[in-house]
């Protein structure tokens, strides 16, 4: 578990204690003077890969891109190396081979002078059961060398109400909800600004009202210029939230880029709503016009776009000239629950 920011001799210790084997071939760390730029994304992997003994590659080679300004959703699974790849970015756990970039500099590193700007909730929360929330946020607080003791007060104030923990601030954390115990985790990781947020199942534990905040908030920080690293297996969550979405399956990173350009590039249906006397008519027209995949479920036909060149309006023109009476015409993306299934062929009951 970590939460908030990460302590650089924590990272170091756990470095250590990771495999420390890098292949021979792995890609040489780029000096700090040439990619520490603004241009540089926030986060950046190149055959980033992680095996423990000799078991399949928990992550496999993959290469992260995560822009500046984005909110990125981490997809997949439980056990597809999500948790596995972010603990590597921050430190925590040494890869096997491959590079890793936070705001521009190599990770491990660069971690001193990169994990102060970066705010972390990751495998959910631990803190001292018999204090309360801002005796928590208060020690750890101290801990961060680079915070001013003189404005702590404030700020752990601010964080504790940014996640609806104010009225709870003095109860013990041993009689928080999980919920509750979750947004002290985010508390944590807003206890001063960052550059980089990430978060790791944040809406773990939390009801319906306390995932819509968490929503609002990760707007909110990536409206004020914040990086956003969210990982989940809850589609509907990230599909709300996200501009940029990479996708997971045992340990490979099967797609990523701008949320809105992936699903458009999936398949595109056509659904026209007529009678039921007229449905089997316009079942003929979109075969003639070479659509495919055409199948009638009572008032609603429905058909593949996909490779035709034919565009709605000519669907809708050549229905018209056929005398089909045209109730409704609809064009269908892939949701990206749809494009995760396609992908990998498993939903997100999957466990490995």
């Amino acid at each position: 578990m970590t939460s908030g920011p990460v302590s650089p001799l924590l990272a170091a210790d756990a470095a250590r204690r990771g495999d420390t084997v890098v292949a021979s071939g792995a890609q040489a760390p780029v000096p700090a003077s040439r990619e520490a730029t603004v241009e540089a994304p926030a986060v950046r992997t190149s055959g980033l890969t992680k095996r423990f003994g000799s078991a399949p590659a928990a992550v496999d080679g993959i290469d992260l891109h995560v822009p500046r300004g984005s909110v990125y959703g981490f997809l997949g699974p439980n056990g597809s190396g999500k948790t596995t790849t972010i603990r590597m970015l921050l430190g925590l756990v040494r890869p096997t081979s491959g590079q890793a970039w936070l705001l521009g500099e190599p990770m491990p590193g660069a971690s001193a002078g990169v994990l102060p700007r970066v705010g972390v909730l990751v495998e959910g929360p631990a803190f001292q059961p018999y204090l309360g929330g801002r005796q928590n946020l208060t020690r750890l607080d101290a801990c961060d060398a680079t915070a001013d003791p003189r404005t702590s007060r404030r700020r752990i104030d601010d964080a504790l109400d940014r996640v609806g923990l104010a009225a709870a601030a003095d109860k013990p954390y041993r009689q928080y909800s999980l919920g509750m115990k979750q947004r002290l985790g985010l508390a944590a990781a807003l206890l001063r600004p960052r550059e980089l947020l990430v978060l790791d199942e944040p809406t773990n534990g939390l009801d319906p009202q306390g995932t819509r905040e968490v929503r609002t908030l990760v707007r909110e920080l990536a409206d004020a210029g914040t990086t956003v690293l969210v990982s989940s297996h809850l589609l509907s969550e990230i599909e709300q939230v996200c501009s940029h979405i990479g996708v997971m399956s045992r340990g490979r990173l099967l797609v990523q880029g701008e949320r809105a350009a992936l699903t458009e590039a999936g398949e595109a249906r056509v659904v026209v709503t007529t009678t039921f006397a007229d449905a089997g008519a316009a079942a003929r027209v979109l075969v003639a016009l070479g659509l495919v995949d055409v199948a009638a479920d009572g008032t609603e036909v429905e058909a593949s776009l996909a490779g035709t060149g034919v565009g709605v309006g000519a669907v809708s023109a050549a229905l018209v000239h056929a005398g089909v009476e045209l109730l409704g015409l609809e064009l269908r993306r892939p949701s990206l629950e749809q494009l995760f299934v396609t992908l990998t062929g498993e939903g997100f009951d999957v466990a490995r």
